[in-house]
């Protein structure tokens, strides 16, 4: 996307008037979250930066996820997706996290369908996890992924009071 996308803008925005840092910890997603993040102008006042933790190894020893709950759950997990958001905002000392976790495909991951997806919002007072079913190639299902972050994110900027 040349242009940011209008919920990044949002976010951006929205963080920026409440004085308040972003960080990412992205799975199927790889970056992209903090990608249209960073494309809005003026995203440098607030996006601190992301962990890309594709392999769990990375969510384990950078971003802090339970090992155990890995073992057990896979990576493709609400509790899992909580985690990663809370480690982003310790792992680089920001004010509000965002994490995305899922299958992209093509094939199914720790027992999960292809599409399945939990994104997270932690920020000081909680942490919003959702789940989504995407439908579509693994690209078309990272972009809806990268998508409905967005929006999960500026609604929960927004909705500050």
């Amino acid at each position: 996307m040349s242009a940011a996308a209008p919920d990044a803008a949002a976010a951006v925005s929205a963080a920026s008037a409440a004085g308040l840092t972003l960080a990412t910890a992205e799975s199927l997603t790889a970056g992209m979250v903090a990608a249209e993040l960073g494309s809005v102008p003026g995203a440098s006042a607030v996006l601190l930066g992301g962990v890309v933790a594709y392999a769990n190894s990375v969510k384990k020893e950078v971003l802090g996820v339970d090992g155990g709950l890995l073992a057990a759950a896979g990576s493709v997990d609400a509790e899992v997706a909580r985690q990663m958001a809370a480690g982003a905002r310790r792992v680089l000392a920001a004010d509000i996290g965002i994490s995305t976790t899922g299958v992209a495909g093509p094939e199914p991951h720790d027992g999960k369908p292809v599409g399945c997806v939990f994104i997270a919002v932690a920020g000081p007072e909680q942490t919003l996890v959702r789940e989504f079913s995407f439908s579509g190639d693994r690209a078309a299902i990272r972009r809806q992924a990268c998508n409905e972050a967005l929006i999960l994110l500026a609604r929960v900027l927004a909705a500050r009071p």
